[in-house]
């Protein structure tokens, strides 16, 4: 039987078909054993990067590729949309529901279900995790989610038969019949009492458990392990004893999870004893996706005490592969090795023996030295163009791919989005040039953009501010326009409450004052995109129009220091023929030499505007002929085809209207001149209108002639355009 198709993992071949199989021993892509590297001290690997890079579908990878062949554990701790502070974990098997995490616990009950089918029973480890769980007597939700967990733990270890809720509902029966026979044995005299509001519970689940499997091995190894003190009727059971110093919480709680894991890693390593070795059966594999949260980290941070241990008695060659948002800051993990994905590329000749210690070797005693840190890192141009082989070449724009990497920067979630949309539009019979980037429809029939935006922002509240948010200048300029559109929340500033929010989501190191309230390109693009894409008609308060107005009028009553930003969103808002005249206003009325390095920056910073929406109605005297919303002239005009409409401007005004739509056009992401016939001609028009405009001021030539000369080239390699210092400034 050959093997199904698989999603392809562009850019990781390095991590999944090098580094991977050399720790379990088995080829990624195919059915087949490789030698296992690293000896008996294996380092756990951990993938970081931003929202995405594609972290999650690098695990989702291996548990496709990997399930079936090793026993398998497939974790994650975050529910998609989730905070760190409301972990969630879900199996690998897709008919288990999610349930919350409370700490890592629960992600060791996960990995107990999904890795007792092909390892057997965990005699010591699955009677601790029972005697950890126990709840409150008055509390009916905990009582039921509890019993779901441990019908799930009772099923996978074979201790009981049948469906997950028959278990659990008959489980819960049981548990509360044996509280009520032991409340009413206190009832008569008998020694039940404790201070801990979960210990009977506790001690019910023990004796129905015991009545289901024996606890004699589980309670004399927890004896062995922790001191019990005598009491006055003898040394408490070891088991409830553990329940009770796991809810004191502190230290105690520490201890006991310490010892939870120390379990599980004998248990595991006692499975694979000399018939396993023989056979060469490969180590269990266990994926932790979002393991920035604090279940996640508290898995790891034990996982790594317990190997970094030089005196402990069994070595396991576990497999663990997890992934953290963000990076790994040098403080928190001194010891660890850092690798770029290049550096998992197998050598070739006799180097290759050596070549599992140039990647990972423990360098110190510090738990973090166990750590192997891969940042995943944008996909390259080549990767691109192999997500749009898939589609027909001929609908393709030869350079499509330089393009949508320049658009994403590689980002692999974007780039995919983005790639099937094209493939989709061209297996329609649709051709798709770059600027089409941003209008296509996913497969799915919606908007790349929302569905982009939904995944890398998942929270709607602050996803629907930024979409109005980001047309502003900077956080003071957000917060104004936020109390204008009366956006509602509990916070006081909801432009902060937006830019904190990015910084969360690990898009940005600090909430910007001055710099723009989205410092990712990416992302701003796409919210520019989706804005225009959804706004209201342009009567409407929230409409992109009445936005820019607004700002348009901020910015006037900031004076100098606003004036480019006042003319950027005056054009934004469709009125192009102000910002002419505005700009050709200044020019003939100034003399002096310095203003002429203010006039070119607000030139160069009113052509960034985003252009506005051509479904809706525009205010733009250059698109009279198009009533039912702006079109894109650009080009035309910047070339002087349309020289009619503008006879009213004198011969400067004239030139700076077709400079001024050259650069409008410059400034837009597929506009590269390299890969555009109309960008190229630009760039030669906008040094012919700077030389035209040198002429013709007395006291600014200079500088206009440098302008003149310098921004051709600047434009054509997407540099910033430079503005000369005036004489005298």
């Amino acid at each position: 039987m050959g093997k199904p198709q698989t999603p392809l993992l562009y850019g990781r071949g390095p991590l999944v078909g090098s580094l991977i199989p050399s720790l379990t021993g088995l080829a990624y892509d195919e059915r087949a054993r490789t030698k296992r590297e690293f000896g008996d001290d294996v380092p756990v690997v951990l993938l970081t990067g931003q929202h995405g890079l594609g972290r999650s579908a690098v695990l989702d990878g291996l548990a496709r590729n990997y399930r079936n062949r090793l026993p398998l554990a497939h974790v994650r701790v975050l529910v998609p949309g989730a905070s760190a502070a409301a972990p969630v974990v879900t199996a690998q098997a897709e008919d288990v529901p999610a349930t919350p995490a409370a700490d890592f616990v629960q992600i060791l009950e996960r990995i107990v279900c999904a890795l007792a089918p092909g390892l057997g029973l965990f005699p010591v480890l699955l009677p601790g995790l029972f005697a950890v769980s126990g709840w409150s007597l008055a509390d009916a939700d905990g009582r039921d989610a509890v019993c779901a967990r441990h019908a799930r733990l009772l099923i996978a270890c074979g201790v009981m038969a049948g469906g997950e809720r028959d278990v659990a509902r008959q489980w819960s029966e049981q548990v509360v019949a044996s509280v009520d026979a032991a409340t009413e044995a206190a009832a008569s005299g008998a020694d039940v009492a404790d201070d801990d509001a979960t210990q009977p519970v506790t001690a019910a689940i023990l004796r129905e458990l015991q009545s289901l499997r024996g606890l004699t091995t589980a309670r004399n190894w927890y004896g062995q392990r922790h001191t019990m003190p005598e009491g006055e009727t003898g040394k408490p059971d070891a088991l409830l004893e553990l329940g009770r110093r796991f809810h004191r919480g502190g230290d105690y709680r520490h201890a006991v999870e310490n010892t939870l894991m120390a379990a599980f890693l004998e248990e595991v390593a006692a499975a694979y004893g000399l018939v396993r070795h023989l056979n060469r059966e490969p180590w269990p594999l266990i994926l932790l996706d979002e393991a920035h949260a604090p279940a996640g980290r508290r898995f790891l941070d034990l996982l790594l005490e317990h190997r970094a241990g030089a005196q402990r008695p069994h070595r396991d060659r576990i497999t663990v592969v997890a992934t953290r948002l963000g990076d790994v800051p040098e403080e928190e993990a001194p010891q660890a090795v850092r690798r770029e994905l290049a550096d998992l590329l197998p050598p070739v000749g006799s180097a290759r023996r050596k070549q599992a210690a140039a990647i990972w070797q423990r360098a110190g005693h510090d738990p973090s030295a166990g750590l192997l840190v891969v940042p995943l890192t944008p996909l390259g141009r080549d990767d691109v163009l192999s997500m749009l082989d898939r589609a027909s070449a001929r609908l393709l724009h030869p350079h499509l791919a330089s393009a949508l990497h320049s658009l994403t920067g590689g980002h692999p979630s974007a780039s995919t989005v983005l790639c099937d949309a094209v493939v989709h539009a061209a297996r329609h019979h649709r051709a798709v040039a770059p600027r089409d980037l941003l209008d296509l429809p996913t497969p799915q029939g919606r908007p790349v953009t929302q569905v982009l935006l939904e995944d890398l922002l998942p929270d709607r509240r602050q996803r629907d501010r930024l979409l109005v948010l980001c047309l502003a200048r900077d956080n003071a300029t957000a917060e104004a326009l936020a109390e204008d559109l009366r956006l509602d929340g509990p916070e006081q500033l909801p432009a902060n409450a937006a830019a904190q929010y990015l910084v969360e989501r690990q898009w940005q190191q600090s909430v910007p004052i001055d710099a723009p309230l989205v410092e990712s390109k990416l992302l701003q693009a796409l919210l520019v995109h989706e804005a225009r894409r959804t706004s209201p008609p342009p009567d409407d308060p929230h409409s992109w129009h009445e936005i820019h107005r607004f700002l348009h009028r901020y910015h006037v009553q900031r004076t100098a220091r606003g004036e480019a930003d006042a003319l950027r969103h005056n054009l934004a808002a469709g009125n192009a023929a102000g910002a002419v005249e505005m700009l050709a206003d200044e020019f003939g009325a100034e003399e002096a030499v310095q203003s002429v390095e203010h006039w070119l920056k607000c030139l160069r910073h009113c052509a960034t505007a985003p252009t506005p929406p051509s479904k809706n109605t525009a205010v733009d005297a250059n698109s009279q002929d198009q009533p039912g919303g702006w079109s894109d002239h650009r080009v035309e005009i910047a070339l002087g085809e349309r020289a009619a409409q503008f006879a009213h401007l004198d011969e400067a005004g004239r030139s700076i209207n077709r400079l001024l739509h050259a650069l409008w056009y410059l400034s837009e992401p597929y506009a590269d001149a390299a890969i555009d016939p109309d960008a190229e001609t630009l760039c030669q028009a906008v040094g012919d209108e700077l030389g035209f405009l040198s002429r013709r001021h007395r006291t600014w030539y200079a500088a206009l002639g440098r302008a003149a000369r310098d921004w051709p080239t600047a434009a054509r390699k997407r540099q910033v355009l430079p503005v000369p210092a005036s004489e005298g400034s």
